[in-house]
């Protein structure tokens, strides 16, 4: 394609960038918000202050943009503006210290937000508040009303108001807060005389409280109110039952004023005005205080008399006989008047009615009964007497009757219904009936005696005995129970307890028999029998085998012995055996070790018996044959003897060396038999003797055998024939000799060449002193010969 014009190229992007912004595609971002105090942040009280929030926004593709202006004083939002202007102004005019804090700004367009920076506006400087009076010549304690205001000061504000004297500081008397900036209170004044109010008032800011100066002071003139009442009592001298009259007064007419006779904090009347008039009939109670108080408005004040009324006589004495009273008891109630006033009052005129929870009994000075449940109850007595023809009566004080409750008879018993003998335990002995403290004395064996004092309910009478070992001593056991000394004691006996009481008797020390005894025999069966004296049931007995760690058995059973069998008795059941037994007293008592020995069963005794006589008849017949055998093999040697060719004794010397080199190099002369020479050697001789040669009587001769030189002669390893060296000493006796090994050799006294005499040395062979019943020549080492022989001449 060729290249397009620049003119056609610049129309298409102007088009596009019309299509573009006709689409409709709107963005906008908010760029900053700024916050300006004005004139500035720290002004003067009532200074105008202007708040400016700002905004800067990047937008395009929007016409009309709205931005919402949020303005906030101490995190509250305080005003609000929504408008297309970029800024917007909040006026604080005056500004107050109340509008010092920290302010900020937060602008909304469409759904993004963004706030200022947050500053600071302190405004000095608080208004003087203002004091007015509504009475500025108040009566001592008089209420009248102050208010202390600010109109100018914004917020809670909070006032103090103070009472200054011409020679002192001021005193503070009241401290109120407000919601607004003016406060209306009242206020009493008790000093009388002249002094000054004044009020001031305090604000809480972020930065603090600012306290503004004082008020104006305003004098004022407090008045002393005589209103103390004037008190008469009418007669001086008063005895009951004289008529009482008593006046109180005020001086000052004063409208609605009243006035209060009391005594011990009871209004006996009120009247209102300028005086009050009581009339009463005294009695010997009316005696006391009495108060006239005067009161007008806030204001009190007040007299005091004491009202002091003699008796004509005595209250009456109610007495209760016996005071430690029972039922089935009687008892006696007196009444009596202690005292009377001579020439008032004619004791003979004296009346006395008895009464009975407000009911009347009886008009005597004394009242019997006998006590029980229906004669509980308050009594008390009425005197009357006459005193210039009036009654006068009076009452004695309350008694209660109420008859105390014999103590039951007490009951004995075990704490926890369980007792074991041989161990301490603990007694109660308990009456379930009688009123307390009851006394009890508990009397046991040995010269016993305890004593327990219950006082309350709860408590019991409880005793701490020590261990008994027989049952019949619960029967020495005795409990006293008392509460009315007056009375004999109530009894326990000690037979109470064994009806009640569960009593257990450790198990006594086991004895363990062994049937059928203690030597038994293999195969049998052992029967282990561990039995007790006495114990309380269930026992439980175990049985034990010292060498085995754990027990044989245990049985638990309502009888005093039990036995466990070992069946099949064998080497691994001998040892020592125990039994121990237990009941419920938890006290593990052991048997003496008893020993076991099991013997060998019959059949294997006669069977050990046989096997030793046939061994011993084994032992027997292989030394006959042995002796047979002997006896016969020395009768073949002898038959084989050899006798000398020579009578002339002859030697040959060789050495083992030279005698194994004939015998290898000539063997058509030498015997071919070789034999070994065992301990027994018997049998060996008459094989080597039978294959002799029968034709010729070859002779035999001794031969020595000297170690050879081992510079010289070659030795010979692993075909050399060793045998035992055996020498007869004795006719027809074998000689073992030192059983080490040796070699012989057959040789032909015809055909045996001459030995050189440089190799024999002082060896030679000598048969002169053999006897006939030599059967072998010997041939041994000069070491083991004992000695070597003197050359022969013919050597």
């Amino acid at each position: 394609m060729g290249s397009r014009p620049p003119s056609l190229l610049l129309l298409l992007t102007s088009l596009l960038f019309i299509w573009e912004t006709v689409r409709g595609e709107s963005s906008y971002i908010i760029d900053t918000v700024g916050l300006k105090i004005l004139p500035e942040s720290k002004v003067q009280s009532g200074t105008k202050v202007t708040i400016r929030c700002q905004v800067s926004v990047s937008f395009s593709n929007i016409s009309h943009l709205e931005h919402l202006f949020k303005f906030l004083w101490d995190d509250v939002q305080i005003h609000t503006a929504n408008t297309t202007e970029d800024s917007v102004d909040y006026e604080i005019n005056p500004a107050r210290v109340a509008d010092s804090g920290n302010y900020g700004c937060l602008v909304l367009v469409k759904n993004k937000r963004k706030a200022s920076n947050i500053k600071r506006l302190d405004v000095t400087g608080l208004q003087t508040p203002i004091l007015h009076l509504n009475n500025s010549t108040p009566y001592e304690s008089e209420e009248f009303k102050v208010t202390c205001s600010a109109p100018e000061e914004k917020g809670s504000l909070i006032f103090n108001f103070y009472q200054t004297f011409r020679d002192g500081q001021p005193q503070w008397i009241k401290q109120l807060r407000s919601t607004n900036n003016v406060l209306e209170t009242t206020l009493t004044l008790r000093h009388i005389g002249d002094c000054f109010l004044s009020c001031d008032y305090e604000i809480n800011v972020i930065a603090g409280t600012s306290r503004s100066n004082s008020s104006n002071g305003i004098q004022v003139k407090v008045k002393e109110l005589n209103i103390t009442p004037d008190m008469t009592v009418m007669p001086n001298d008063i005895y009951e039952p004289d008529v009482v009259e008593v006046v109180c007064s005020v001086r000052v007419p004063l409208e609605n004023i009243e006035i209060f006779l009391i005594k011990d904090r009871t209004v006996l009347k009120r009247a209102t005005g300028k005086a009050l008039i009581h009339r009463f009939v005294s009695k010997a109670t009316d005696s006391g205080e009495l108060v006239c108080k005067a009161e007008w408005r806030n204001v009190q004040k007040e007299n005091y008399k004491t009202l002091t009324v003699k008796e004509v006589f005595s209250k009456p004495q109610l007495t209760l006989e016996p005071v430690d009273l029972f039922e089935g008891d009687t008892f006696r109630l007196n009444c009596s008047v202690k005292f009377f006033v001579p020439g008032m009052i004619d004791p003979n005129t004296f009346k006395y009615t008895f009464y009975k929870d407000g009911a009347e009994l009886t008009s005597a000075s004394t009242y019997a009964t006998v006590a029980n449940p229906e004669h509980n109850g308050n009594y008390f007595c009425k005197a009357e007497g006459i005193r210039y023809s009036s009654a006068l009566y009076k009452d004695s004080q309350t008694i209660l009757v109420k008859a105390k409750v014999p103590v039951s008879n007490p009951v004995l018993s075990v704490v926890g219904g369980e007792m074991f003998l041989g161990k301490s335990f603990r007694l109660i002995c308990h009456s379930h009936t009688g009123t307390l403290p009851i006394k009890y004395t508990l009397f046991g064996p040995n010269g016993l005696i305890l004593n327990r004092e219950v006082s309350r309910s709860e408590e019991r009478a409880i005793f701490d005995i020590p261990s008994i070992t027989k049952t019949s001593d619960l029967n020495t056991f005795l409990c006293h129970a008392r509460n009315n000394p007056r009375s004999p004691p109530k009894i326990a006996l000690g037979q109470q307890i064994l009806k009640s009481t569960s009593i257990i008797e450790p198990v006594s020390k086991p004895k363990l028999t062994v049937l059928p005894g203690m030597d038994v025999t293999e195969g049998q069966t052992i029967n282990l029998v561990c039995s007790v004296q006495t114990g309380s049931h269930p026992i439980n007995f175990t049985w034990y085998h010292q060498e085995s760690p754990r027990a044989l058995a245990s049985l638990s059973t309502n009888k005093l012995k039990e036995s466990h069998s070992i069946y099949n008795a064998s080497g691994k059941h001998v040892g020592n055996y125990y039994c121990a037994s237990t009941n419920p007293a938890n006290e593990i008592k052991r048997s003496d070790f008893v020993t076991i020995e099991v013997k060998i069963a019959g059949w294997k005794k006669a069977l050990i018996i046989v096997f030793c006589i046939l061994l011993l008849l084994t032992l027997a017949l292989v030394i006959a044959l042995k002796t047979r055998l002997l006896r016969f093999t020395r009768k073949r040697t002898g038959n084989l003897s050899v006798k000398s060719a020579s009578t002339k004794p002859e030697r040959l010397s060789l050495t083992q060396a030279e005698v194994i080199d004939v015998a290898n190099a000539t063997p058509s002369m030498m015997g071919k038999s070789v034999w070994s020479d065992h301990v027994s050697g018997s049998e060996s001789d008459d094989q080597n003797s039978s294959i002799l040669p029968e034709k010729s009587e070859p002779q035999y001769t001794e031969v020595q055998i000297r170690d050879a030189d081992p510079t010289n002669a070659p030795v010979k390893q692993g075909t050399d024939t060793v045998y035992t060296e055996v020498r007869n000493v004795q006719q027809g006796v074998p000689e073992v000799a030192d059983c080490k090994p040796v070699e012989y050799a057959q040789l032909n006294h015809d055909n045996n060449p001459q030995p050189d005499k440089g190799q024999a040395g002082d060896q030679c062979l000598n048969s002169e002193n053999m006897t006939e019943t030599e059967s072998i020549t010997d041939v041994h080492t000069d070491d083991q010969a004992g000695g070597t022989c003197d050359p022969a001449p013919d050597c």
